[in-house]
């Protein structure tokens, strides 16, 4: 049973130290109550590839500074392929359950160094709410209503407080 977080840095704009990234996610995941084995994804991204997914999926322009993609809670049916027509003959299955695949979150750094200019706050501060703030729309929690927002920006500086460290 583990939580897996898988990072990708693929932008050379700004500094990412994934491996950062990695433990505040697990360490998030793990306070939010995920159990079980279950993975996540973070990308980083230069603004060029998150202004299209921006658009492509919110229907926004320009670049972003974060985006985040649950997985449909539809698992794919097990078996071998092309049919999936079970397991072959003479096996007997043992029952496994599939990890829960809780989705990608995308971070854009460029975007991330300007807001934490315009804020005058530290880049590593910036990221740090990036990633807490993607896991929890993960998680099912949104901002769209004032009592929503303030519920989620509560939760985010209770997190980073526990487990950001500059």
């Amino acid at each position: 049973m583990a939580i897996d977080v898988f990072a990708a840095d693929e932008q050379k704009d700004e500094p990412v130290d994934s491996m950062r990234w990695v433990r505040l996610a697990k360490a998030v995941l793990e306070a939010e109550g995920v159990k079980g084995d279950a993975e996540l994804s973070m990308l980083f991204v230069d603004e060029h590839a998150i202004a299209e997914l921006n658009e492509r999926f919110l229907d926004e322009t320009g670049p972003t500074d974060v985006l985040s993609f649950p997985m449909d809670e539809h698992l794919s049916e097990g078996g071998r392929s092309p049919d999936s027509g079970g397991t072959g003959p003479g096996v007997t299955p043992e029952p496994v359950e599939a990890p829960i695949m809780l989705g990608d979150v995308v971070i854009c750094p460029a975007v991330a160094r300007r807001n934490a200019a315009a804020e005058s706050r530290p880049y590593d501060d910036e990221m740090a709410l990036l990633v807490v703030h993607g896991i929890l729309h993960l998680l099912g929690m949104d901002h769209g209503e004032a009592e929503e927002a303030t519920a989620m920006q509560s939760r985010e500086r209770d997190l980073l407080s526990r487990f950001h460290k500059r």
